[in-house]
């Protein structure tokens, strides 16, 4: 700030006190880079992260305005004249990026619920403000109607930001309100380590104030302390640095972090988002911390102040916030329903044991919503279940949606699960054992006695072919199809159906090898038609089969020519 000496030319790096009301004597030029380092507050995850913008235009004319205060001077912008204007033309008012809690706990202090209701310049964001509101509930300031609590009260008369207004009450009903007078003052000054011995470890700065001295930061930090503590009313204590950790979860229920599995610094917090240490940092290996700053960058913010955190210590501030739920699901991995009880902080899963005696219907229901998630492929498919299913969608087609039938296309089996699968899932909990059940019984036992004669009749599983085998017909396309060898329906003159004669087979005619060598759905056209032409192609190629020149007289047969014939 002082004026250069004579001869000299003095150089300013600066940042956001170049826009400050200082004037410094002598600046005659001014390089302005056009970046702004400004604080967002994110109100899903309760963090405030620094983020580089560009200038606004205001901004720019402002840090011009430095240059020829007391004698001529320039500015030079290191951008174009024509991106300038594109600039936006003043900053967002601070109220659309800042934590709002403050500013809630006041307006509930004067009675204030709608900051429509005030004559701000700016309104607040209406998420971020209500993202407050929770916050001070959650921290008991306000009830849940949202009025204001006496323990809000007392906050409010502290001045500190709620979250550490409510951690040096909370401390000094328990007498460690010195300790919490000393970490809210060591958070709101500037870091009492030197550069090149800053870890994350909130304990190290503890022990400076605990320590004394004559260095004009600490004396300063010491006495807000005391400032604070004489606001709380709390006696004067002797500081514990292995207390910060439970002290600061008072302020910071949400940021309490739980190592990976993984490990090498990587934490999960109780808000849900993610965070991390240098590998090299102390507070790496710890397992559970509670955390005072992080930068709030996505997916992982990094950790600048924390102090370790015990379970037991956890239990006797945060206890009433751990909840136990048991959780039944399945497991794609094992191919299992699994059931197992679980104690939790927000995301993080404290315990985690397996449920001996699981309720049954929840046990039931996350086996269904297996099968359904799986699809009806995951069900005990036999090739008679398949058939059967296939037999009955049929004649269901067949006959109309009001017939009766039970629908047992895939989305009707899915949706249904409840209806008819459920009654025979009791002590099912994986798909091993859920392969077996007998799948064509239990669609079998939908039917009735009439309606099983009434299938067996129209639909039935087999055809009866002139060379006495029973060839099985296929239900599962458009239309049923009987694959059959050509030599077996010699002598047959009428073209077989399903359904009373009303839906006539799709024959598919095979070689004696079993490969497709026609598809009719008319036999004795067939007979007196192309036959002819497959006799003169097949002949050659299975000389020991019979090929008669009059298929319709001749005897079916299920075997080759008999030696010398």
């Amino acid at each position: 700030l002082a004026p250069s000496p004579a001869g000299r030319r003095k150089i300013v790096l600066s940042s956001a006190i170049a826009e400050t009301s200082v004037t410094l004597d002598g600046i005659r030029q001014v390089v302005d880079g056009g970046l702004a380092r400004i604080s967002l507050y994110d109100p899903r995850s309760g963090m405030t992260r620094l983020e580089t913008v560009k200038v606004s235009q205001a901004g720019a004319e402002q840090r011009a305005g430095r240059a020829g205060r007391t004698e001529p001077g320039v500015a030079w912008r290191l951008w174009p004249e024509g991106q300038h204007r594109a600039l936006a033309e003043r900053p967002s008012p601070e109220i659309e990026t800042a934590d709002l809690a403050p500013l809630a706990l006041d307006m509930a202090l004067w009675g204030t619920e709608d900051p429509a209701s005030l004559r701000l310049p700016d309104q607040p964001p209406a998420t971020a403000f209500l993202a407050a509101r929770h916050l001070l509930v959650d921290l008991g300031a306000l009830d849940q109607a949202g009025r204001i609590t006496p323990h809000g009260r007392r906050m409010a008369r502290i001045g500190l930001h709620p979250r550490l207004a409510h951690m040096t009450l909370a401390a000094a009903a328990h007498g460690e309100g010195s300790l919490a007078a000393a970490i809210a003052a060591l958070l709101g000054e500037r870091d009492l380590m030197a550069a090149g011995l800053r870890d994350a470890d909130l304990r190290s700065r503890v022990e400076l104030l605990a320590a004394g001295g004559r260095d004009p930061a600490i004396r300063r930090v010491r006495e807000a302390a005391r400032r604070i503590e004489r606001q709380v009313g709390a006696d004067p204590t002797p500081l514990l640095p292995a207390r910060t950790g439970a002290v600061l979860a008072l302020a910071y229920p949400d940021r309490i972090a739980l190592r990976r599995s993984e490990g090498n610094g990587r934490f999960l917090l109780s808000g849900g988002q993610g965070a991390y240490l240098g590998p090299s940092d102390p507070l790496a290996a710890e397992t559970m911390l509670a955390v005072a700053d992080l930068d709030g960058q996505k997916p992982d913010a990094r950790i600048w102040l924390a102090a370790p955190l015990d379970r037991s210590e956890l239990e006797e501030r945060l206890g009433d916030r751990i909840v136990e739920d048991d959780q039944v699901a399945f497991d794609r991995k094992t191919g299992a329903v699994v059931a197992r009880r679980r104690r939790r902080l927000g995301a993080l899963v404290l315990a985690d044991a397996p449920l001996s005696d699981p309720p049954p219907g929840a046990m039931l229901q996350a086996m269904i919503g297996a099968i359904r998630a799986l699809g009806a492929d995951a069900l005990p498919w036999t090739k008679a279940a398949e058939q059967l299913r296939a037999r009955i969608i049929f004649l269901a087609r067949l006959d109309g949606p009001d017939a009766g039938w039970p629908a047992l296309e895939d989305q009707a089996l899915l949706d249904g699960l409840e209806d008819w699968l459920a009654p025979h899932l009791a002590g099912i909990r994986s798909l091993a054992q859920l392969q077996e059940l007998d799948l064509f019984s239990i669609f079998e036992g939908q039917l009735s006695w009439a309606r099983r004669q009434d299938l067996n009749a129209r639909a039935p599983t087999h055809f009866d072919a002139p060379s006495g085998s029973r060839v099985p017909i296929d239900y599962s396309g458009d239309a049923p199809v009987l694959a059959v060898r050509l030599q077996e329906l010699f002598g047959l003159k009428q073209h077989p159906s399903v359904a009373d004669g009303k839906v006539p087979l799709l024959l598919s005619l095979l070689s004696p090898a079993n490969r497709p060598i026609q598809l009719t759905r008319d036999l004795p056209g067939f007979w007196s038609g192309s036959y002819k032409a497959v006799r003169a192609d097949m002949r050659g190629r299975y000389p020991k089969h019979p090929w008669p020149e009059e298929p319709a007289e001749a005897v079916a047969t299920a075997r080759a020519k008999a030696r010398g014939a």
